[in-house]
């Protein structure tokens, strides 16, 4: 089973006669267009591993996550509405995060710690029985 699923998206980049750099995910009928490939890296379905780092204590929740990830939006409105206490780091402006997410050999966002455990993506059925073990 795959953790991470990068998905593609066509996205354009050109210069216009004033020398303006433009991004857009459709091209311009008459400029010189390079075509970008990007690749968003989340997780298309929840996986829990062990967390051989001391990265988390026993019941403490600890995401890594970004700011654009719908994913991580739906596990912090579930912590939220269920009073669950939790930690983020944004592996894109936290230096923390940045560093942590690296250790932990993160392919995807959100990677989720609870105590030694970790879970790969968010599902609230798969996150229930992790937190509540």
């Amino acid at each position: 089973m795959l953790s991470a699923k990068p998905i593609s998206a066509e996205i354009y980049k050109w210069v216009d006669e004033e020398g303006k750099v433009h991004f857009s995910d459709q091209p311009p009928s008459a400029a010189n267009v390079e075509r970008l490939d990007v690749q968003i890296n989340t997780y298309t379905s929840p996986e829990v591993t062990d967390v051989a780092q001391d990265l988390g204590a026993d019941k403490e929740v600890t995401m890594y996550g970004a700011s654009w990830c719908a994913v991580c939006k739906k596990a912090r409105k579930y912590f939220r509405a269920k009073g669950i206490a939790f930690v983020e780091y944004d592996i894109e402006k936290s230096s923390k995060g940045k560093r942590d997410f690296k250790r932990l050999g993160g392919k995807g966002v959100p990677i989720i710690l609870v105590g030694g455990k970790r879970l790969n993506g968010f599902s609230q059925g798969t996150f229930e029985k992790l937190y509540n073990k």
